[in-house]
């Protein structure tokens, strides 16, 4: 696989996982039913590890969450500096 390769490869897995956590964010303004419940559960159980991780650092100030976007920062900087070294 060619760098190119690589690089997009990377960069498109960054990006799934940015809208996998955009989805939690909006899946956390409404409550799912039915069928949307199964995506949910999905959404959940693929970001909770590393949402965790600054869940632990970063507080709840007034009842919001600012954890997702908190890890979307981080996510886009370690996508930065990884194709940066990548191409």
């Amino acid at each position: 696989m060619s760098s190119t390769g690589l690089a997009n490869f990377i960069n498109a897995l960054f990006w799934v996982y940015f809208i996998l956590i955009f989805i939690r964010v909006l899946f956390s303004w409404v409550r799912p039913s039915g069928g949307l419940i199964t995506v949910y559960r999905f959404v959940y159980d693929v970001t909770e590890p590393y949402l965790g991780l600054f869940r632990r650092i970063v507080p709840v100030a007034g009842g919001i969450d600012f954890s997702p976007m908190v890890g979307m920062m981080v996510l886009l900087i370690i996508r930065y500096y990884l194709l940066q070294y990548i191409i």
